[in-house]
């Protein structure tokens, strides 16, 4: 039998040429699981992920339990300031044992405020309920007495929205 030939022919995937320089860099930061930067909303949650972003892991000189820093806006700092308990619980289930003894929230970048702006993603679209033909005729009905085309037609997709809403 001829020895097998490689399917790859020289190539290799992103994964294996990138982890040693994710781990790299997410170690300068003091994260040593870097699963807590590149999964973060899976660790704590869709919401908590909406509003915050990890920005570093700061040990003490004792080493006894460390500081994970959370950078958000100011209007969210008092949501995550109530949440960093559960926080800090759902951080170290990811490391598997105490690694982050307290949980740190900061409204402005710890290195720089080029390096620490907070990404927010945008909130999922609502999916677009299909409208009532009979809701429609009652709306034209209603705006049937108004002389002008324009504001009659404005009338009746107003009517519709309201009595589409009145509905759900």
């Amino acid at each position: 039998m001829p020895p097998r030939r490689p399917t790859t022919k020289g190539f290799a995937r992103t994964a294996s040429l990138l982890t040693q320089k994710i781990r790299k860099a997410s170690e300068s930061r003091g994260f040593a699981q870097s699963r807590l930067l590149t999964n973060w909303a899976e660790v704590v949650g869709d919401d908590a992920a909406a509003i915050s972003r990890p920005v570093e892991v700061s040990y003490g000189r004792g080493g006894m339990g460390a500081t994970l820093t959370l950078l958000t806006t100011g209007a969210n700092a008092p949501i995550l300031e109530m949440q960093k308990e559960q926080l800090r619980v759902r951080v170290n289930a990811v490391y598997g044992y105490n690694a982050i003894a307290r949980v740190r929230v900061t409204q402005t970048a710890a290195t720089g405020f080029a390096e620490g702006r907070v990404a927010f993603e945008h909130a999922p679209k609502k999916a677009v309920k299909a409208h009532d033909p009979a809701l429609r005729a009652q709306a034209t009905k209603n705006a049937a007495h108004i002389g002008d085309d324009g504001l009659r037609d404005a009338l009746a997709r107003l009517g519709e929205n309201i009595l589409n809403k009145q509905n759900n």
